[in-house]
């Protein structure tokens, strides 16, 4: 009897364990905009200046590339959120699909992934507010951003729905002025400052649409794809919230589908308009080069509205940091990869402790703005392995998932992603790459070794981060052999449930169900 002849709750009622003490109570409008907002962030505000000054127009086909691989992985997330939606998100679905130590490693480096952008995001609130004030400490402006999003996460999912509501609706706003506007501009050939706009800039900026002579190397828009990852960062947020969302059944597949749209208007349409508005090289890191083309024009207080909204970008970003990591955390802390009380919640369904946490590890973000003025480059650089071992999670899930409902174990989602399984492949090869890029952009920034940042992030932190984790496994898996029996793999194999008989929430302890800790 395959698995199809049973009811899938059955065999998978004890991952389902983890959602007991959550509310639903994240609704469309939630759901459209965190979906909004997971799309548009410091990457684009903040970390496209860099990028277009070093890479030139051809930037355009870089987010446009990225941009696909985006849409592709979101299909593959939406396919396993109508499996199964979980606020453990790629931690569970790794749980159920390879077993608790793919989940141990998965739920850290997602963990690691949001710790480190968070530092970023912190290290950008600074330098958006010493635009009006210059002798401000990028410390004090990262404690007091964070204790405003500590305090949201702290109150209920609702409030964290409502705050990413808001904010998307600034952020989203403050690119469709910018769009309007450069329309405007480039197709009446206005002047930005000392500079006629056009899209003749496209091909007449300095050395053309694609840079090859130096400072440039013909293989630029292939290596920036690494931070162009980083600037589509948290679009996988929809996969955590669903498992709060009154009903993500609905609502996902209209967010998931969606993305291709916002990717091409508010990223694309933007890097077009800023390379027909100004040259590049004009671009600067550390400023908005969004901020940069309104000064130039003359509309300070467009400027100034501006850099309001792209504080606000960079602490939506910290709120979801805190959301995403408190809801792993305690999916981790089920089944005894992460300490006890990262288990505890709140009566409003808010694992707090995790949250808290977190919050600590941001803290220290004060001290590196403090000690490194390039805090906020070298953590998005630290910040993308986990993205991309996160987004490979999510393409390896759907692989195996596919695999074994084709096999008749398991019934297929209401949302498959299309041309499986070679989106999901091609997927993985591109993340590969990103890696491979990082590693020779890093070693060709500074002549200087330890300078190399994001090399000696890829060539050495990798490794070493591969050791602490297998350290970690090492120090936890006698307490998840005793928390699951010894049932360590994962919950499927090729002809039905791997352990052969039914596992339910009583199986699980106290502190588990909810009853405890509260």
């Amino acid at each position: 009897m395959t698995q199809l002849d049973t009811p899938q709750s059955d065999h998978s009622a004890h991952l389902n364990a983890e959602q007991v003490g959550y509310k639903q109570t994240l609704g469309r409008r939630h759901v459209q905009m965190i979906a909004i907002g997971g799309a548009i962030g410091t990457g684009l505000f903040l970390g496209s200046a860099s990028r277009l000054h070093n890479t030139g127009p051809a930037l355009i086909l870089s987010y446009a590339f990225v941009g696909v691989v985006a849409y592709f992985l979101m299909r593959a997330l939406g396919e396993l959120v109508l499996h199964r939606p979980t606020s453990g998100a790629f931690v569970s679905y790794m749980r159920e699909f390879y077993g608790e130590k793919a989940a141990y490693v998965t739920g850290w480096m997602y963990w690691m992934n949001w710790a480190l952008t968070g530092i970023a995001e912190l290290s950008a609130v600074g330098l958006y507010v010493q635009y009006w004030i210059p002798t401000m400490p990028t410390w004090a402006t990262v404690l007091i951003a964070l204790a405003v999003v500590l305090v949201i996460n702290l109150l209920s999912a609702r409030a964290f729905g409502e705050f990413e509501f808001w904010a998307a609706i600034g952020k989203v706003g403050a690119i469709v002025v910018f769009l309007v506007v450069g329309v405007v501009v480039v197709a009446f050939g206005l002047n930005v400052g000392d500079h006629k706009a056009g899209i003749s800039n496209l091909w007449s900026n300095p050395g053309g649409f694609w840079p090859t002579e130096a400072p440039y190397n013909w293989y630029g828009p292939l290596l920036v794809m690494s931070g162009v990852v980083f600037a589509y960062a948290a679009i996988e947020m929809v996969g955590v919230a669903a498992g709060e969302m009154e009903n993500s059944e609905k609502e996902v597949p209209k967010a998931v589908n969606a993305v291709i749209f916002r990717i091409g208007v508010f990223y694309i349409g933007s890097i077009f308009l800023l390379c027909c508005m100004l040259p590049t090289s004009e671009y600067t890191a550390g400023t908005s080069p969004f901020v940069t083309v309104f000064d130039r024009m003359g509309l300070t207080w467009m400027a100034s509205l501006i850099q309001a909204i792209l504080i606000i970008a960079a602490m939506s970003s910290l709120n979801s940091g805190l959301y995403s990591t408190g809801r792993v955390l305690r999916s981790l802390g089920m089944s005894k990869q992460a300490p006890r009380f990262t288990l505890k919640m709140s009566s409003q369904g808010v694992p707090w402790a995790g949250i808290v946490m977190t919050s600590v590890v941001f803290v220290f973000g004060a001290l590196l703005n403090f000690l490194e003025p390039d805090a906020f480059e070298i953590a998005l650089e630290a910040a993308s392995i986990g993205i991309v071992f996160t987004w490979g999670t999510i393409f390896a899930s759907q692989l195996r998932f596919r695999a074994l409902v084709n096999k008749g174990v398991i019934p297929p989602s209401k949302f498959p992603a299309p041309g499986y399984p070679w989106t999901s492949y091609f997927g993985l090869a591109f993340l590969v790459f990103v890696l491979v890029g990082m590693a020779i952009s890093g070693w060709q920034s500074s002549p200087y070794f330890w300078h190399k940042t994001t090399f000696i992030v890829v060539v050495i932190g990798i490794p070493v981060l591969a050791i602490l984790l297998v350290i970690g496994w090492f120090l936890v898996r006698k307490n998840v052999v005793e928390h699951t029996g010894g049932k360590i793999k994962a919950v499927w194999s090729d002809d039905g449930p791997t352990y052969g008989r039914d596992v339910t929430p009583d199986d699980l302890d106290p502190a588990e169900n909810g009853e405890e800790d509260r």
